[in-house]
């Protein structure tokens, strides 16, 4: 008996979708994992000054390996924990510097957004942009022509959090290249204010005094973040005035 073209339609789309969802089982039993093993319990202040002695003795006589685990954890929290970057890129100012701090967290972070990208791209991207109103696609695809720009914008201005920055371009059609250069370049201003101050940790620790990492974002950095997003938002502007008719 001859299987009729939409039925063959509807199982191969069925099927699709089930690999689709794929990710995000794997996404939710790593979560799990990441939760019942406790390994959210060590992101604190308060187990960090706890162990500060010990942590530091393991980085100074482990370079490599303390890089490359910072790195991976990075990424991991990124994609487990997201509200988690801000605490991790501190930690990782504390334990290798300002520079080295940066560079370590600009990679980590970098890879753990994309990981979390390419899981909401592959698995609901094109099913929500599929059943999105019109509105929704003319905002995607004023998005799209500028995605670049855009994505420096979402990745300077601490308004946003990283967490949904990392997820909404999934939805809004933003390529894989844009996403990465603009998540890689976007944010090392705001990195660079938290790692600077995971440097000078040591003597916040050593006093025992209670602090804020939010408390680090001053009202003139918070301006200056503001001023490079609307600087980045200049190519946007000009292509618009150059479409213009005469």
């Amino acid at each position: 008996m001859e299987v009729l073209p939409e039925v063959k339609s509807d199982a191969n789309r069925r099927r699709l979708f089930s690999w689709r969802i794929l990710p995000l089982v794997a996404l939710a039993g790593g979560a799990a994992a990441f939760f019942g093993f406790g390994f959210h319990e060590i992101l604190s202040f308060e187990e960090l000054r706890a162990n500060r002695s010990d942590f530091m003795t393991w980085v100074a006589a482990n370079t490599v390996l303390a890089a490359v685990s910072f790195i991976a954890a990075y990424a991991a929290t990124v994609v487990f924990i997201p509200p988690s970057g801000t605490l991790m890129t501190v930690i990782g100012g504390f334990a290798f510097g300002t520079v080295f701090g940066l560079a370590y967290v600009m990679v980590g972070a970098t890879l753990g957004a994309t990981i979390l990208f390419l899981v909401a791209k592959l698995a609901l991207g094109d099913y929500l942009r599929d059943r999105a109103g019109p509105g929704i696609k003319k905002m995607e695809a004023g998005f799209r022509e500028n995605e670049l720009s855009y994505m420096l914008v979402l990745r300077l201005v601490p308004l946003f959090p990283f967490w949904l920055v990392n997820l909404a371009p999934a939805f809004l059609g933003v390529g894989v290249r844009s996403y990465v250069i603009g998540t890689f370049f976007g944010i090392i201003p705001g990195t660079a204010v938290y790692a600077a101050f995971g440097a000078g940790l040591g003597s916040i620790l050593d006093s025992n005094e209670e602090f804020s990492p939010m408390g680090v974002l001053t009202p003139e950095i918070i301006a200056g973040l503001i001023g490079l997003a609307l600087l980045a938002l200049v190519p946007v502007v000009y292509k618009k005035i150059r479409s213009r008719p005469a």
